[in-house]
């Protein structure tokens, strides 16, 4: 799908060819192991002849990249940034990215910054961005700063786990959906405004080719049909994916619960802690201040 993404009306017109009918009448077992193949098969057909960076948190889908690439050999470092601040707890990914690094043998490269150097990247990504949308900019810092990390590396290629979420069932509006499927697809849809007018512009800006195994167009197509329950059940989301993680050997790691990255990393809060630091009542008022 990478070659979609020039504009929201290709992207549109991509995903309007997928469907969501009809479901796979297929067992559990046959599903699970042809979306394992197809998992594995569209990391692979993204890994370069070089090494490469993976945007990392220690959740299921940036732990299940990593896996695969360490399975075939391949040489990579896995990035994590977060705020680091005095009298805050250590930020949620990055405990659980030196966690699996640890126990899978990931390299892995970390960053942190506290709240002055915050707002110093914060101005840096809405310069890119242009846009005082408090989401954008707190999923938007992890990322600048891992690519940032991995520059120095002089690498050129970043994974991410961008669409999983989509695909299975991640977010709280699909535990509330009548029609999760339909709900996956309509996210799928509205992935260009929400999701790529942040990450495309920020890999643009630091020259980094950003690959996304989980937009795959063979994953995407049988993943979309793919029975609802086998996505959410009892409130466990991404439940099918998180099977394919463990197959592969992630155990824990395979069910750690989503934190979105502003959260994960903390970068929500530091601008919280900024906005209010500056007088701000509200985090989008004290974005508008810094855009330039």
């Amino acid at each position: 799908m990478a070659d979609r993404m020039d504009s929201e009306k290709e992207w549109k017109l991509s995903i309007r060819k997928f469907s969501i009918k009809p479901e796979h009448r297929k067992g559990h077992k046959e599903i699970l192991d042809k979306l394992t193949g197809l998992v594995l098969g569209a990391i692979k057909n993204n890994l370069p002849n070089e090494r490469f960076g993976i945007l990392f948190s220690g959740g299921v889908d940036s732990t299940l990249i990593a896996q695969v690439c360490k399975k075939e050999k391949k040489d990579f470092i896995c990035y994590t940034s977060a705020l680091e601040e005095k009298g805050l707890k250590e930020a949620e990914d990055l405990e659980y990215a030196k966690k699996a690094a640890k126990k899978f043998g990931f390299k892995l490269k970390v960053k942190t910054i506290g709240l002055k150097e915050t707002e110093k990247y914060i101005k840096k990504i809405l310069k890119i961005i242009k846009e005082p949308n408090v989401v954008k900019v707190g999923v938007a810092l992890p990322f600048y700063i891992a690519y940032e990390l991995a520059k120095k590396d002089k690498i050129r290629i970043m994974f991410s786990g961008l669409g999983s979420e989509e695909l299975f069932a991640g977010y709280q509006r699909h535990l509330l959906s009548k029609d999760i499927n339909k709900e996956c697809f309509d996210g799928l849809l509205n992935m260009y405004e929400r999701d790529l007018t942040r990450d495309l512009p920020i890999a643009k800006a630091m020259k980094i080719d950003l690959r996304v195994p989980y937009l795959d167009e063979n994953l995407i197509k049988y993943s979309l049909k793919i029975p609802a329950e086998f996505k959410l059940k009892n409130e466990q989301n991404k439940l099918i994916l998180r099977e394919v993680a463990e197959q592969l050997g992630l155990k824990e790691f395979a069910w750690r619960k989503k934190r979105a990255a502003q959260y994960g990393s903390k970068f929500d809060r530091a601008i919280e802690k900024l906005a209010k630091r500056n007088g701000f009542k509200y985090k989008k008022d004290y974005l508008k201040s810094l855009l330039i």
